[in-house]
């Protein structure tokens, strides 16, 4: 894994292998090393992992921090690796934008993964009342603690990785930490939804109190011409913490270069459901 870094561009780690490069961007509150669990299940794969502008290695990066901003970066992130063959693993906040930067319909885009993304249409519950409730919920260990066990999980997690995600949703500056819960979770995208022309797979968490399954079917999917959605079981919004087993047999299935038929099942008791 070689690690890259300038004075223009967020942090990012490239990872060589067989390809399609998996191209991985983190929720509001994670870094690259959110991903961690799932490359260590793909060890012969091409991956590359960023922290977003304002977030883990790249916080000292001038904003704006906005969907737009980091849509633009990741086109130049992968630009600056050399990658021309990818897939775009976007997960909550990231999700979001990978749906922009996968609107530009750039070279080399081969399809879509969305980890209990931010849906284009936001969600009725999304009022200035929750946004600014929701702008307080990393305003100190304890606040943050409090939300990975009340609201982001579902499933018990080692001490180390619940550590980790208190150090990870802190370590931002206030500007960026501000932006996704007062403007970004309320943009409308659909347009740019719409504009998509690869396939699409959306993952969902059976227990996600962030982003339900039942709102990615009605606030995502309608908005998608080549999507299929999997729910994975008793899993809650951090996926790629709780089910990184799952999330890496999903990324190996190829599900991309086969004809766009019926939705994943990807094994017992995981469900598929298809637009």
């Amino acid at each position: 894994m070689v690690s890259r870094t300038s004075d223009r561009l967020p942090v990012y780690d490239y990872r060589q292998g067989d390809g399609p490069v998996l191209v991985f961007l983190h929720y509001w509150g994670g870094s690259a090393r959110t991903w961690q669990p799932v490359l260590d299940r793909l060890p012969g794969r091409a991956a590359l992992t960023v922290d977003l502008r304002g977030w883990g290695r790249s916080r000292e990066l001038p904003g704006p921090y906005t969907l737009e901003q980091f849509a633009h970066d990741t086109a130049a992130v992968v630009a600056d690796a050399g990658v021309t063959d990818y897939l775009l693993v976007g997960h909550s906040m990231g999700g979001k934008v990978a749906q922009l930067a996968a609107s530009a319909r750039p070279d080399g885009l081969a399809g879509l993964v969305l980890v209990a993304p931010g849906p284009a249409k936001p969600a009725a519950t999304v009022t200035p009342e929750y946004r600014e409730g929701l702008a307080h919920a990393y305003d100190s260990d304890e606040s943050t603690a409090a939300a990975r066990d009340a609201v982001l999980t579902a499933t018990a997690l080692s001490d180390e990785t619940k550590a980790q995600i208190v150090a990870d949703s802190r370590a931002c500056g206030e500007e960026a930490r501000l932006e996704w819960p007062l403007h970004g979770i309320a943009e409308d995208i659909t347009s740019a939804a719409r504009g998509i022309d690869v396939p699409v797979l959306v993952v969902a968490g059976e227990h996600d109190r962030v982003e339900p399954a039942g709102v990615l079917r009605d606030n995502l999917l309608p908005y998608l011409a080549r999507a299929r959605m999997t729910v994975l079981p008793r899993s809650g919004h951090l996926l790629p913490l709780e089910a990184p087993d799952e999330l890496a047999q999903l990324l190996e299935d190829g599900w991309h270069r086969r004809p766009h038929g019926p939705a994943l099942s990807g094994g017992a008791g995981i469900r598929g459901a298809r637009r």
